[in-house]
């Protein structure tokens, strides 16, 4: 990943920071010993014993693991690390769509703060980050741990070299050099303590999602899945549904090997590992929207027993505590014994000066070609969503699900044809309420709108002043436009890249918008 010079830069920064750490002790073996070799004498003397933390991230994947009681699913890898940690049962992130929620996780900060709200901003619009704002990978580094997003997992000889990571950053901003030290697994062991972060594409619609089937022992099977409410009980939908679960057991199956690789490598003693998603899963009303379905993710830690447990960690357990996605960012440092500064909004929710939010806030603004204004705010029980467009569909046309969401597209023409169903056919609205108000305990699909139910009036008023109060604190920087001309540009490309491809799907299956 980096150049010679670049790692001999930060060999020597580490090693510097390791004879800070092992103090006066060292400092006759760091001021003798030649640059090269100080690391190896100092660790010689005294090993650093802070922990590697490893992070295993799917894309676009919501809590559908066994673990949180799914049908159809079988993921025995992740569910028996789950089972020896701790799972979150109410962890969000703040966007539902990859580069806004990345730009999030991997700062510790709102989108909306620092300007990485709209979703694939063209390179020579990005900027760069604000004052004080860094990478999670640079805390890491300045605090003298290794980095890696792992591409290669297996050895050149490992039983499953096809199980390769991907090399994704997708951040909404610029960054200059490389914000990681190796793309390699097996680089962790002569480097440690490090920061690790490996994640795999199947969930993420495409060519890894289509063969999925292919590489787990037992698909689901569409009968036999629980289908929400907001779609139409048909074969495709069921079919869709499985095609994704089916793509949840194969990423299970690639966090299964990487698992048995750091067993294999001497890391699993000392390595923490903590397996998140970047945002809700890549269903019709899940990525790209603000309801539970488009944030939900799965999130567990689990600390190896010989690891000191920080305050608020209890191994075997269940929480339901509200869990922001930048806190996840927060806590990874805190796990480390690194303080991000004053700067990162996120907050760790372990250690002992863990903090308990009572909400939990997210925004979508444009995506892709899509413009649309968004926000949110979610406490314990309740979803609040404000839509500051409410005279645009839902439905607006967006080139990437017209063309991989094949349930949006028997959606439009069931509800042409009158045969949708009630709930499905809220989707297919002209227009959005301006406000929305769920019980997620009662309605857990969000497909109740209590916002004009005089019985739910406190509430609504609560939750509206906490948004409010939230735009205000954090600079919401969605309350600017962004120029038209970005997203007139990304259609115009889409619809030329997109042309054969919604050619072929109206000869095979028939026209799903009027006018085609």
């Amino acid at each position: 990943m980096e150049n010679k010079s670049k790692r001999s830069a930060r060999s020597a920064m580490r090693m510097g920071l390791t004879c800070l750490m092992l103090g006066a002790f060292a400092s006759v073996a760091c001021a003798k010993t030649p640059a090269n070799e100080v690391e190896l004498a100092a660790s010689e003397i005294v090993q650093d014993k802070r922990p590697n933390i490893l992070w295993i991230m799917s894309e676009d994947m919501g809590p559908e693991l066994g673990i949180y009681g799914t049908p159809e699913t079988i993921t025995p890898n992740l569910d028996a690390l789950a089972k020896k940690g701790q799972v979150y049962e109410q962890a969000f992130t703040n966007a539902p769509i990859c580069s806004i929620s990345r730009s999030s996780l991997y700062t510790g900060m709102y989108q909306t703060s620092i300007g990485a709200h709209q979703h694939r901003t063209p390179e020579d619009r990005k900027k760069p980050l604000p004052e004080g704002v860094k990478l999670l990978t640079d805390h890491f580094r300045d605090a003298g741990y290794f980095t890696s997003l792992i591409k290669k997992i297996e050895r050149d000889d490992g039983p499953d070299g096809w199980f390769e990571g991907k090399l994704k950053t997708d951040w909404n901003f610029t960054y200059e050099g490389e914000p990681y030290d190796t793309n390699a697994l097996s680089d962790l062991k002569a480097n440690q303590p490090f920061f690790a972060h490996v994640q795999f594409p199947e969930t993420h619609r495409g060519k890894d999602w289509d063969n999925a089937k292919n590489v787990i022992d037992h698909p689901a099977d569409p009968a036999k899945v629980d289908l929400p409410p907001y779609y139409p009980d048909t074969p495709t939908a069921r079919d869709d549904w499985a095609d994704y679960l089916d793509a949840v057991m194969a990423f299970d199956r690639k966090s299964g090997v990487v698992l048995r690789r750091l067993k294999e490598e001497g890391l699993d003693k000392n390595t923490i590992v903590i397996v998140l998603s970047d945002h809700g899963r890549a269903m019709v009303r899940g990525k790209q929207w603000l309801y539970d379905s488009g944030l939900h993710i799965p999130l567990f830690i689990y600390i190896p027993e010989g690891l000191e447990k920080p305050k608020g960690y209890k191994a075997g357990s269940r929480t339901d505590m509200m869990v922001s996605g930048i806190d996840i960012t927060a806590t990874t440092l805190e796990l480390a014994g690194i303080d991000p500064g004053l700067v990162m909004q996120g907050r760790a929710f372990l250690g002992d000066d863990a903090v308990q939010r009572t909400y939990t806030f997210a925004a979508r603004d444009r995506a892709d070609e899509t413009v649309d204004y968004m926000r949110s705010v979610r406490d314990a029980r309740y979803r609040y969503i404000r839509n500051y467009m409410p005279e645009r569909p839902y439905t607006q046309l967006n080139g990437y699900k017209e063309a991989q969401y094949p349930v949006l597209r028997e959606m439009f023409r069931l509800y042409r044809d009158g045969k949708l169903g009630q709930i499905p056919s809220l989707f297919m609205a002209p227009k959005k309420p301006v406000e929305e108000l769920f019980d997620t305990k009662t309605d857990p699909h969000n497909v109740v709108n209590l916002a004009n139910d005089p019985k739910y009036a406190a509430k609504l008023v609560e939750m509206r002043a906490a948004l409010a109060t939230w735009e205000v604190e954090t600079n919401d920087q969605g309350r600017f436009p962004e120029p038209a001309d970005i997203a007139a540009s990304i259609h115009e490309k889409t619809e030329k890249k997109r042309a054969p491809e919604y050619q072929a799907l109206v000869d095979k299956e028939g026209p799903w918008r009027e006018g085609q």
